[in-house]
C-alpha cells in the first residue's frame, strides 16, 4: 500500500509540474511588468532630463547606451551559469539592483550620476531576464510560444504603463518623483519570492527524479545550427533598432514635427507601446500552432510598408501607423526566442540571456547612433533612416523548417 502510495504521489507531483501553471506564468509576466515599468521610466524621462540638464542627442544616445550595455553583456554569462546551477532567489537580487538605480536616478544632479544610476537598472535587468525566461520555460508545460507570449507581455504592459505613469506623475512635479516608482521594485521582490519558492520546489522534484522533463532533438548539423542562430541575432537586430528609434525618440520625433506638448507626445508613446503589448501576446500562440518560421516572416517583414510610410504621414495616420507597427513587429520575439531555444535544447539560460542581451545591446548602441544621426541631421530624418530596416525580414526565408523529434 505504501509503494502505491508513493508512486501515485510521484506521478501527481510529475503532472502538476509536466502541466501549463498559468499561475506562475501569470505572475513571472506581472513580475516582469514591475520590472520593464520601472525600466521604461529611463527613456520616458528624456525630455525632461534633456531640459533640465541641457543635454544633446549625443548625450542621450550614450544614456541609452550604457544602460543597454549594463543590461547585455552581462545576461549570456549569468544564462550559462544558471543553466548549470539554477539561481532562484537572484531574481529578487536583480529588483534590489532596479530599486537603488531608480532612487539614484531621481536624487541625481550631474550627467555622470546619471550615467550611473541606470548602469545599476541595467544590472538589475540582466540578472532578472534570463532565470525569469527560465522560470517562463519551466512553467510553460510545453506550450512555449504561448508561455513566453505571456512573460513578454507583462514586460510590453510595463514598457507601455510607465511613459503614461512618468506623464501623470514625473512631468507636473519634476525628477524626484521617480523615486515613487521604488513601490513597483517593492512589490516585485514580494512576487519574486514566492516564485523563488516554487521555482525552488520544481528543482528539488528534478533532482530527485520524480519529474523529467521532455528533451527535443533537432537534425541540423552544428554549422546550420549556427548560421540558423546568426540569422535570427540579424533579424532581433532589424527589431530592436527600430524598437528603440520608437521607445527613445517618438515623443522628440512628434514635439518637432507636429509641436506637442511632452505630455501629449507620451500618449502617443503608450499608443504604440500598448499596441507592443498586444502583438507579443499574439505572436507566441501563432507560433505555436502554425509554426515560429512563419510568424517571423509575418512579423519583421510585414511591418515594412507600414515603417516606410510613417515619416511622410499626419498626426492622426501617425498615431494609427505606430499601433499597426507595433502589432506587427512585436508578434516575433516569442517566435524568435522559442526557435532559438530549440535549435540548442538544453540551453535556455545561455540562449534566453544571448538574446535578450543582444536584443537590449543592440537597442543601445543603435540608440547612441541614432541620436548622434539626429544631432547632425534632423530627427524627421533618423526615422525616413529606420524605415528600411524590416526589410531585413527577408532573411527569414534562410531559416529551416524545424522538425521534432522527441
Amino acid at each position: 500500500m505504501s509503494t502505491l502510495t508513493n508512486t501515485a504521489s510521484a506521478i501527481d507531483e510529475n503532472s502538476i509540474v509536466q502541466k501549463t501553471v498559468y499561475s506562475i506564468l501569470f505572475s513571472i509576466a506581472f513580475a516582469h511588468l514591475l520590472n520593464d515599468l520601472m525600466q521604461v521610466v529611463i527613456p520616458s524621462t528624456y525630455p525632461l532630463l534633456k531640459e533640465k540638464f541641457s543635454l544633446s542627442f549625443t548625450q542621450i544616445g550614450l544614456i541609452t547606451f550604457v544602460f543597454q550595455l549594463t543590461a547585455s553583456i552581462l545576461q549570456p554569462f549569468i544564462g550559462f551559469y544558471t543553466d548549470k546551477k539554477p539561481k532562484p532567489y537572484s531574481l529578487v537580487i536583480g529588483m534590489i539592483f532596479t530599486i537603488l538605480g531608480l532612487a539614484f536616478l531621481s536624487l541625481s544632479t550631474a550627467f555622470w550620476m546619471l550615467l550611473v544610476s541606470v548602469s545599476f537598472v541595467g544590472i538589475g535587468s540582466s540578472i532578472f531576464h534570463p532565470e525569469a525566461s527560465r522560470v517562463a520555460f519551466l512553467g510553460s508545460g510545453g506550450k512555449r510560444g504561448l508561455a513566453q507570449s505571456i512573460f513578454q507581455l507583462g514586460g510590453n504592459a510595463g514598457s507601455a504603463i510607465g511613459p503614461l505613469l512618468v506623464a501623470l506623475i514625473v512631468a507636473p512635479h519634476g525628477q524626484s518623483y521617480i523615486i515613487w516608482f521604488v513601490i513597483a521594485g517593492i512589490l516585485g521582490m514580494i512576487i519574486l519570492s514566492k516564485i523563488a519558492v516554487w521555482y525552488q520546489n520544481h528543482l528539488e522534484l528534478r533532482a530527485s527524479k520524480k519529474v523529467v522533463l521532455e528533451e527535443e532533438t533537432i537534425h541540423l548539423s552544428k554549422r546550420k545550427v549556427n548560421i540558423s542562430l546568426a540569422i535570427l541575432l540579424f533579424l532581433i537586430f532589424s527589431k530592436f533598432v527600430y524598437m528603440a528609434s520608437m521607445s527613445n525618440y517618438f515623443t522628440f520625433y512628434l514635439m518637432d514635427k507636429f509641436g506637442l506638448s511632452i505630455q501629449d507626445s507620451q500618449f502617443y508613446l503608450f499608443g504604440f507601446l500598448a499596441s507592443v503589448a498586444a502583438g507579443t501576446l499574439i505572436g507566441g500562440p501563432l507560433g505555436d500552432h502554425f509554426g515560429r518560421k512563419y510568424i517571423i516572416w509575418i512579423s519583421i517583414l510585414g511591418a515594412a510598408p507600414f515603417t516606410l510610410l510613417l515619416p511622410y504621414a499626419n498626426l492622426f495616420w501617425t498615431g494609427i501607423l505606430a499601433v499597426i507597427i507595433g502589432i506587427i513587429i512585436a508578434s516575433a520575439f516569442s517566435a524568435i526566442l522559442v526557435f532559438a531555444q530549440e535549435l540548442m535544447p538544453g540551453k535556455v539560460g545561455m540562449i534566453s540571456g544571448l538574446f535578450f542581451g543582444f536584443a537590449f545591446g543592440i537597442a543601445g548602441i543603435g540608440s547612441a547612433l541614432l541620436g548622434y544621426l539626429a544631432d547632425h541631421t534632423s530627427i524627421e530624418y533618423v526615422y525616413k533612416i529606420t524605415s528600411f530596416l524590416p526589410l531585413i525580414g527577408v532573411m527569414t526565408y534562410f531559416l529551416p523548417d524545424m522538425k521534432k523529434k522527441k
